[in-house]
């Protein structure tokens, strides 16, 4: 298995589901400065309703694993100031989907994603007709970085790799 690129059929289950959950964390984040814990809600149960149709029942349950490892890795990183809860959360939620995938590659497009993100975020709220399109998007104004909108393009982004030519 390529473990740079998620194998098709995960992205052909996920990805439906995936891709409009993702949509609405990024714009409630930067609409709201909040990711709503119903879009988290239905991003973590994407992965006990849809990963065994993909992934043998050991790998499953590593993707569960993972998910808990990541929430409470991110709670601590939330009390230490770095990232806020809806992040912390909606982090653990999709983190089940990138389990056979490749840690390098996974924490290489969790930088990029990141990097991407906070430049067209900072690009579009620095271009007046944007902002007025939106004028009660608080993230235009707020001093915090809208992690949800970074997070969502890494899982979908990861998804869609499945797509890219092997080899």
């Amino acid at each position: 298995m390529d473990l740079t690129n998620p194998p098709l059929r995960e992205a052909l289950i996920f990805l439906p589901f995936v891709l409009p959950i993702a949509i609405w964390v990024a714009w409630s984040d930067m609409a709201r400065m909040k990711i709503p814990n119903k879009a988290v809600i239905a991003m973590a149960a994407l992965w006990p309703l849809l990963g065994w149709l993909v992934f043998p029942w050991q790998l499953w349950l590593l993707g569960i694993g993972i998910m808990v490892i990541v929430l409470v890795v991110g709670f601590i990183g939330n009390i230490a100031g770095l990232f806020g809860a809806g992040d912390a959360k909606f982090a653990a939620a999709m983190a089940g989907i990138f389990t056979a995938g490749d840690p390098m590659f996974i924490a290489a497009l969790y930088a990029i994603c990141s990097i991407g993100a906070f430049v067209v975020h900072r690009g579009l709220r620095a271009i007046p007709a944007v902002t007025r399109m939106t004028p009660e998007w608080k993230s235009w104004t707020h001093k915090k970085f809208p992690m949800g909108l970074a997070l969502s393009a890494m899982v979908v982004i990861y998804l869609l790799a499945a797509f890219l030519p092997k080899g």
